[in-house]
């Protein structure tokens, strides 16, 4: 399987308002380190996995109403808990939606797998990975 991966950050800031998350119930900044890797079985016609460039003016795209903003007062996260899992998992949707509309470029329908990473800190991440396919 090969692959490629891309990387951005974003700066946000957010509570997690459940007692299970003790002190970070309240009101938080956090930097996240984003990687999204892309997989496919065999390379294309070009020998990439997918056009990096493409990759990179996508992630950003998507990332760019997250940054610098305030999670609570984003209304498509109203009721939410915004862990790093869950904003894994919608940076993913994000990401297979561009994938679907083409912005990647020629070959990236045939991308077969992508894992969206968040790192918190040097000492913890946490991803989402799924398929592409049908």
């Amino acid at each position: 399987m090969f692959a490629v991966e891309v990387r951005e950050a974003i700066m946000i800031a957010h509570s997690l308002p459940d007692p299970f998350f003790g002190p970070a119930q309240n009101k938080h900044g956090a930097t996240f380190v984003v990687d999204v890797t892309f997989f496919r079985k065999e390379l294309s016609e070009h020998n990439v996995v997918v056009d990096i460039g493409r990759a990179g003016t996508a992630l950003k795209k998507v990332l760019s109403p997250l940054n610098y903003s305030d999670l609570d007062t984003t209304p498509q996260f109203a009721g939410k808990l915004t862990t790093t899992e869950f904003l894994c998992k919608h940076i993913f949707d994000e990401m297979r939606s561009c994938i679907a509309s083409g912005e990647l470029g020629p070959g990236s329908e045939d991308l077969v797998k992508m894992r969206v990473t968040l790192g918190e800190t040097h000492l913890a991440r946490a991803w989402y990975e799924g398929d592409l396919g049908d």
